[in-house]
């Protein structure tokens, strides 16, 4: 199997439109962190905790109790979504509260929705 790249057997006619794509183009290091962030968006249980955000803020057992699950399986997936940027928290004596971190993540869900139920 060979490594090298397979060339277009056809000489291109549009350089001037590949040539201010790839101007457009944003840096790799920024796609590459895009991808990572739709990567997080790829579990169902982070979508239904951010879903469960949309309402209220909620703490760790509000969370479980409405998906039924663990209180450890809400934390990890929390800290997924914390450690994104997605949701942000905070303290009322021993009790942390979580919530969306801004519009961005309810708008990023809505399209995502919309797209989906085309």
């Amino acid at each position: 199997m060979s490594d090298h790249v397979e060339l277009c057997s056809y000489i291109h006619a549009h350089e001037d439109v590949v040539k201010a794509v790839s101007e457009q183009m944003p840096e790799e290091e920024l796609l590459y962190d895009l991808a990572e962030l739709f990567k997080v968006f790829g579990d169902s249980t982070r979508i239904k905790i951010l879903y469960a955000l949309f309402e209220s803020e909620l703490c760790v057992c509000d969370i479980a109790q409405l998906l039924g699950m663990t209180q450890s399986a809400i934390s990890h997936q929390l800290r997924v979504l914390k450690q994104n940027h997605l949701v942000k928290y905070r303290r009322d004596g021993k009790t942390v509260f979580y919530a969306l971190a801004d519009e961005h993540v309810r708008s990023i869900i809505n399209q995502g929705m919309e797209h989906v139920e085309e």
